[in-house]
């Protein structure tokens, strides 16, 4: 008894200590990202920006207000939007990888971002503005979700391979309205900013947004953690989680409807941004092993490092800001493939 209790404890340490390494992780790529870009700052003036905040040192008000535009107007919203898109991502991707049981199950596996996507060029082409295509984005991929699921319903039940199909169709449905969307639209005004968010910007993002999109995003991790035991129980198959008294269809929805809650919101907020939910969880298995319990926080806290990293990437390359999706798929697909050998291994 008093040996398991030992094996336990060590277990819990272990855990903390990667825990307590990944939230610094977090914190350093944070304060790298507020250092970084156009206007560089070092750790010492974003520092002394902090102390002069809180009244500890006297700053030169034009110095002050310097840091204050780049720090707090410019670059705190973006850092916080990458954070926590990142983290959701991540999040929604180990979800639905657990769920369907399948290591290449993305976000998008029920059509969330091709709805997504429709529901925000939409309201481009209405003349709309960013809360409208927020707000549509935001409908139009839970609706897409909510189509892939109903067809899986119709016709077989919460099957696995059912919702896959379902959500195949429903991603095609809505990417082809997508398209008929892009052919209608102005080709010299509409057309170049539909195009251009899709291919996903933090560049808009503001305080105000992440407000009210932070709240159902931790709640999601949060809750997506707390059902760990669950999904670990369902990756040895449904029948043998009923066994275990595990509610096999409740906590498979419960959990699509927390993922895609959090996938459609990263839409909203920042366009289409792929394989950070596809090959970020392989990486937090790879780190922390395959219990959802302790994957999903790694997954939040490498997902947000790597969206911080390819933020940065994409406007400190070049003279002009690149779309942060094509950052996030320039280094995704060669990542991916590194873990590729390693990561197969553990779902075969």
């Amino acid at each position: 008894m008093s040996f398991v209790f030992s094996i336990e404890s060590r277990s819990t340490a272990s855990h903390l200590v990667r825990g307590l390494a990944l939230a610094a992780l977090v914190a350093a790529a944070m304060l790298a990202a507020l250092s970084l870009g156009r206007y560089p700052l070092g750790l010492g003036d974003i520092a002394q920006f902090l102390l002069a905040s809180l009244g500890f040192v006297d700053l030169a008000k034009p110095r002050y207000d310097l840091l204050f535009n780049v720090i707090v107007e410019i670059r705190l919203p973006r850092v916080l939007a990458a954070t926590l898109i990142g983290a959701a991502l991540a999040v929604s991707g180990a979800a639905y990888q657990a769920v369907f049981r399948n290591p290449l199950v993305s976000p998008d596996i029920l059509g969330v971002l091709s709805g997504a996507a429709f529901g925000a060029a939409t309201g481009f082409l209405l003349g709309g503005d960013q809360t409208v295509v927020e707000i549509l984005a935001f409908v139009m991929g839970l609706a897409a979700a909510g189509v892939g699921v109903f067809i899986a319903r119709l016709f077989g039940g919460a099957a696995i391979i059912m919702l896959v199909l379902g959500g195949m169709i429903s991603g095609a449905f809505f990417a082809a309205l997508l398209s008929l969307v892009k052919f209608v639209a102005d080709p010299y005004n509409q057309l170049p900013v539909i195009v251009y968010w899709l291919m996903g910007s933090l560049a808009n993002v503001t305080l105000s947004q992440l407000g009210w999109a932070a709240a159902p995003i931790c709640f999601g991790i949060v809750a997506i953690a707390g059902l760990g035991r669950g999904l670990d129980a369902l990756a040895m198959g449904d029948d043998e989680a009923r066994a275990l008294g595990v509610p096999v269809a409740s906590l498979r929805f419960g959990v699509i409807a927390a993922a895609t809650l959090m996938s459609a919101l990263t839409v909203s907020l920042a366009g289409v941004i792929g394989w950070v939910g596809l090959f970020i969880p392989h990486v937090a298995r790879l780190v922390v092993g395959p219990s959802n319990s302790t994957l999903t926080p790694a997954s939040a806290a490498l997902g947000a490092v790597f969206m911080l990293a390819a933020d940065a990437l994409a406007r400190s390359i070049g003279k002009v800001e690149l779309p942060i999706g094509v950052v996030t798929q320039l280094l995704g697909i060669p990542a991916f493939l590194l873990v590729l050998s390693r990561a197969r291994r553990n779902w075969i």
